[in-house]
């Protein structure tokens, strides 16, 4: 009985935790690019170290600077991105213009990252022999590219899946609420 009891509780909180989940995403869809950006920015900050050995590794124009300039855009965009959507007001259209300008730029010096480790790769005279680094900095790069790009596509269509999840229902059934008669508020007495 006690046990039935136990995980009956159990049961109500991981419901009552999963209808917690959808009201607050109801109220803040946006918060889904944010984790996304959030991601990009932890798989390349957690292997800057491969990335930083590939560029002085390789080292040929731009590489050092596509490197700082991601770094810096990805901390910046969230910078961007909290003052994109402000607190219970409509979004700023000058700075979601500026954060779909950073995420362009991230992407553009991403791809010259990669350009130039295939150009060093592939050159005619000495060519560099792939590394560990080398490998781990270009699926690092590649990562960092798809999940900005889908951060892009997916601030394109908040306003589509916001709609969808204000159709969810987190109501919550209370016993006797059907049976409750109307009140009469209208101050008439009788």
């Amino acid at each position: 009985m006690k046990q039935k009891q136990e995980s009956a509780k159990q049961k109500r909180g991981k419901n009552e935790f999963v209808r917690k989940f959808f009201v607050s995403l109801k109220r803040s869809p946006q918060n889904i690019p944010m984790v996304v950006l959030g991601i990009a920015f932890l798989v390349y900050s957690f292997n800057l170290t491969s990335i930083s050995n590939t560029t002085a590794r390789i080292n040929t124009a731009n590489m050092g600077q596509c490197e700082f300039v991601a770094m810096l855009l990805s901390i910046l965009s969230f910078v961007c991105f909290m003052r994109t959507f402000p607190k219970r007001q409509k979004p700023n259209k000058i700075m979601f213009s500026l954060l779909y300008l950073m995420l362009g730029v991230m992407v553009f010096v991403d791809g010259v990252y990669l350009f130039r480790i295939n150009q060093a790769l592939t050159r005619a005279i000495s060519p560099i022999r792939k590394s560990a680094d080398i490998s781990s900095a270009q699926t690092t790069v590649i990562m960092h590219i798809v999940f900005v790009a889908v951060c892009a596509v997916l601030l394109i269509t908040l306003p589509l899946y916001a709609k969808a999840l204000k159709k969810i229902n987190t109501s919550i059934d209370v016993e006797g609420n059907g049976e409750m008669g109307a009140i009469d508020i209208s101050g008439e007495d009788e």
